[in-house]
């Protein structure tokens, strides 16, 4: 196996694949290991791993020359299967059961917790590949008076959100919110949008989506994402525009991403907090 200082900790979408390219770029062969069900896109796994067998997926980060960890790529809370808990790892159970009850935020930080415990670095998207990161900019576009209240709006709406650990989005149009992202996750939220959503005036302001992270989250992990795919869906929703808090939320895909804006006529805007 490759000797590897960077090991990137991989769930589903072209997050990871990204960081594989950002620390290959930088000089570096990182390993990518990916939980079971949830591969990568566009990039090679050395290790599927599962949580039942987690500490002897330790050793072998360790064995590969591991020291820092990033975290990258969506997944959801697998069914964990008692027979297959080794008895390491099964010490670890009662503290996981605790925190994945305590609610997303609360298992994120757990997990982050166990492998620094075991002496791994754990390292954000922003420590590796800052450019996927926006910091404060109008990218494309430019919001109307009415969008700039919609944002003002929705940021308060998921500030509210993110404190009860729900969701990291929201839709607003005419100060209305139509919806908030929640588990299904915001390309369902943009769908539901586009299905069933009006307005309360046709020619007044069409909406925006705002994403942002929530408050005290460890900005390590789970960072909203923002991409070309998000702009399809909220342009099919209708909406103005998208904005999120500067230096909280990954864009993939920049130029891709901002040319689909263009094309369809958005603003793109990463807003000071």
């Amino acid at each position: 196996m490759t000797v590897a200082s960077t090991a990137i900790i991989a769930g589903a979408g072209a997050l990871p694949r990204h960081l594989a390219l950002a620390l290959r770029a930088a000089g570096e062969v990182p390993l990518a290991a990916a939980l079971e069900g949830f591969a990568p896109e566009g990039l090679s796994v050395d290790i599927t791993f599962r949580v039942e067998r987690l500490v002897p997926f330790l050793r072998e980060l360790e064995t590969a020359g591991v020291s820092r960890l990033v975290f990258a790529g969506a997944v959801s809370r697998p069914r964990l299967d008692p027979s297959l808990f080794d008895p390491l790892t099964a010490q670890m159970v009662p503290r996981l059961i605790g925190a994945m009850q305590a609610g997303d935020d609360a298992t994120l930080r757990a997990v982050i917790a166990i492998f620094e415990d075991e002496g791994f670095a754990v390292v954000g998207v922003s420590d590796i590949a800052p450019d996927l990161v926006p910091e404060a900019a109008t990218l494309c576009g430019a919001p109307r008076e009415g969008d700039v209240r919609d944002v003002a709006r929705a940021a308060a709406i998921v500030e509210a959100i993110g404190r009860v650990d729900v969701g990291q989005g929201a839709v607003v149009a005419q100060g209305l919110c139509l919806a908030v992202e929640a588990l299904p996750g915001t390309d369902a939220m943009l769908d539901w949008v586009a299905a069933t959503a009006g307005r309360p005036d046709p020619a007044g302001a069409r909406g925006v989506l705002y994403k942002a992270p929530k408050p005290g989250q460890d900005r390590r992990i789970d960072l909203p994402t923002l991409g070309p795919a998000t702009v399809a869906r909220a342009a099919a929703a209708g909406l103005a525009g998208i904005a999120w808090e500067a230096g909280g939320v990954i864009l993939l895909d920049r130029e891709a991403t901002v040319r689909a804006a263009e094309e369809a006529g958005l603003f793109l805007w990463a807003r000071e907090p």
